[in-house]
């Protein structure tokens, strides 16, 4: 069913009526009879490198009898996405059949020749649309050291009254490319009647073998034991502890002061001075909180509208609506960014501020700007178009930042104000040494190790989805996953924090953060094997692309689960400080 939010976009209205004066009637998917049906032609690229992608009229296929050529990007998130439709040119009328019609002659000249037999050699698929439904096909086959190109397309549309609910395109006829030879493109069209709702258009495009395999449901079941396992911890292990703990320093409240000098204090308490003192490099800290807020919220608020809005379904609708997400909830990172580094006692908020607003989109910026010179070096469809650039740096400065503002200031206000349950000391008390695996680096390092171990079956799919052709629509096993990652997250960094505090190591936000965002580096390491032994990817563009955006992933993920971390830990550290009677 068409979600509302696709129509989520810059400058959208403008662009439909001028593209309505080509698409008839493709925005609605509603057709009379013998009224044009568009097919445009988006992209071509080797089979193995999803997203090295060219324009479809990058090699030598020629158009229609149509003269119109119309190129034009309906949204900016198929810009960034790297959609390059083309008008093919090809007489396509609603119900109408069209018998093997020549579509032109092309004459191989040792240049085209080159670019065809290059094609084929690298398995090059090109992909088209017919009412928002994708069509694949192959270009050439390779037989006995000869190259063949398909020159004939079949399409086989089915409809269910005026609306248009699936295509079949089969390539047929081979052609052997030599140099000299005269080549005729052909196409037909075959109309025929179906049952299928509209609704269920895209339950073809679909892999209910592969995301619904028990294997998937075994990890669903396998990552809630663990949840069930470290809850039981936290809860029988850490709380028993806690409870001695109390036992021991009420006890030795009533002793005299000689005795509790003399006596053999360490342990959390001992540092209930310092354990509240700011953290290092408040303002990088507190930046990060305010990000990891609003990529949690964007997270969630985007899974809900791809289980209510089957958002899989229309073209660019998926980065439209967390694109516009993350605009809107911009207030949530100055919120509760600016108001943790009030807390802290921060004064240069603006620049708190600023940082907070860009740390994301710069990190996003920079990356797909670097990945853009190679595109633009390849030639490369994904290139991003400079008013494209334009159109994001605007939502940058005239969207995201003032609503960062806005929530900055109500959160120092509002929320501005220290209440921590102990007084913090003038002076820091020095951190005794302890063992090696006390140190913060070491838990850093082993805190991510579960929580990786609870989404690793996930990423498999989400991967595959992703760098494969295959349609992700199973978010309701994404939204319980990743339910699940928070309540391991959270237990595992109180049981880390807990560790470091009863080492009298007060540097409890940092490792906290740290220790959760750690599940990213596992994540990325992981990215390394997917790449190499999951898929047939090749070329410096394609690994250019794959590791810098794979970076941007395990990066992102790495601040929602450092801050879902140190939102737990934070709870937990001032609920037992706050349950101790303090002189």
């Amino acid at each position: 069913m068409k979600s509302p939010l696709v129509i989520i976009s810059l400058g959208l209205p403008l662009l439909a009526s001028l593209v309505s004066l080509v698409v008839g009637d493709e925005h609605t998917h509603m057709y009379e009879d013998h009224e044009e049906v568009v097919l445009w032609m988006n992209t071509v690229g080797p089979y193995h490198n999803r997203q090295e992608t060219y324009a479809y009229f990058s090699l030598p296929f020629c158009v229609g009898t149509k003269q119109t050529i119309s190129h034009y990007h309906e949204t900016m998130s198929e810009a960034l996405q790297g959609v390059e439709l083309e008008f093919s040119g090809y007489e396509i009328d609603f119900k109408d059949d069209i018998a093997p019609t020549e579509i032109c002659m092309v004459e191989l000249t040792e240049k085209k020749h080159k670019a065809f037999v290059y094609a084929v050699m690298n398995q090059y698929w090109y992909q088209m649309y017919i009412d928002d439904l994708p069509i694949w096909g192959v270009v050439g086959k390779e037989d006995d050291k000869k190259y063949y190109i398909y020159t004939h397309k079949k399409f086989d549309i089915s409809y269910n009254g005026k609306q248009i609910v699936d295509v079949t395109l089969t390539p047929e006829k081979k052609e052997l490319l030599k140099v000299g030879a005269r080549i005729k493109f052909t196409y037909e069209v075959n109309w025929k009647p179906s049952n299928v709702k509209f609704e269920d258009r895209f339950d073809k495009y679909l892999d209910p073998n592969f995301f619904q395999h028990r294997i998937h449901w075994f990890s669903i079941f396998n990552s809630f034991m663990m949840v069930i396992f470290l809850v039981g911890l936290v809860s029988m292990i850490l709380m028993r502890t806690l409870r001695k703990d109390y036992a021991r320093y009420s006890k030795d409240e009533e002793a005299d002061d000689m005795e509790r000098d003399l006596g053999d204090e360490y342990g959390w308490k001992q540092i209930h001075g310092d354990v509240f003192r700011p953290a290092s490099n408040a303002m990088m800290f507190s930046a990060l909180i305010g990000a990891g807020y609003q990529l949690t919220s964007v997270v969630l608020c985007v899974i809900s509208f791809a289980i209510l809005g089957e958002l899989y379904t229309e073209r660019g609708s998926m980065l439209s609506t967390t694109i516009f997400v993350y605009a809107a909830t911009s207030p949530i990172n100055g919120y509760f960014g600016g108001s943790l580094y009030a807390r802290m006692g921060g004064k240069q908020w603006i620049k708190q501020m600023l940082l907070s607003a860009f740390i994301v989109p710069a990190l996003v910026c920079g990356t797909a700007f670097f990945i853009n010179f190679i595109a633009i070096y390849y030639h490369a469809s994904r290139a991003i178009p400079f008013g494209t650039m334009v159109a994001v740096t605007c939502i940058c400065i005239f969207v995201i930042l003032p609503l960062t503002l806005i929530g900055t200031i109500v959160g120092r206000n509002l929320d501005g104000q220290p209440d921590y349950p102990c007084r913090v000391n003038a002076v820091p008390r020095p951190i005794p040494e302890k063992k090696w695996f006390m140190e913060p680096l070491v838990i850093i390092l082993l805190g991510g190790v579960l929580p990786f171990g609870s989404i690793f079956i996930e990423m498999y799919f989400i991967f595959t989805s992703f760098w494969a052709y295959k349609i992700y629509y199973v978010y309701g096993f994404m939204l319980l996953v990743f339910l699940i990652l928070i309540i391991v997250t959270v237990c595992v960094t109180i049981v880390c924090t807990y560790f470091l505090l009863n080492a009298e190591d007060y540097r409890w936000q940092w490792t906290s953060f740290m220790s959760a965002a750690s599940t990213s580096i596992y994540v990325y390491i992981y990215s390394f094997y997917y790449f190499f032994f999951k898929t047939k990817m090749y070329g410096l563009f394609q690994t250019a692309f794959y590791f810098g955006y794979m970076a941007l992933f395990s990066g992102a993920l790495g601040i929602i689960c450092g801050t879902v971390g140190y939102i737990g830990t934070n709870i937990f550290v001032r609920k037992i400080y706050s349950n101790v009677k303090i002189d």
